[in-house]
């Protein structure tokens, strides 16, 4: 019988950022974010989050135009 894997995959992850971005109000400085650059690139490219250069720094936001 194979074994699963004990690691989060990066769809658990991705749902995790989801979830956190929502508990901070939709948007949070990326140098605070502790997932890692492939799973914010994965929830970019499926167009679920944006980032946003504000002069001050990156920002992570969710995308409201669903």
């Amino acid at each position: 019988m194979p074994r699963k894997s004990t690691y989060p995959t990066f769809t658990d992850q991705s749902s995790l950022c989801l979830q956190y971005l929502g508990r901070c109000g939709g948007s949070a400085r990326l140098c605070h974010i502790n997932f890692s650059l492939s799973v914010i690139q994965i929830l970019v490219n499926q167009k679920k989050v944006k980032i946003k250069n504000t002069g001050a720094g990156f920002f992570v936001e969710l995308d409201e135009a669903k």
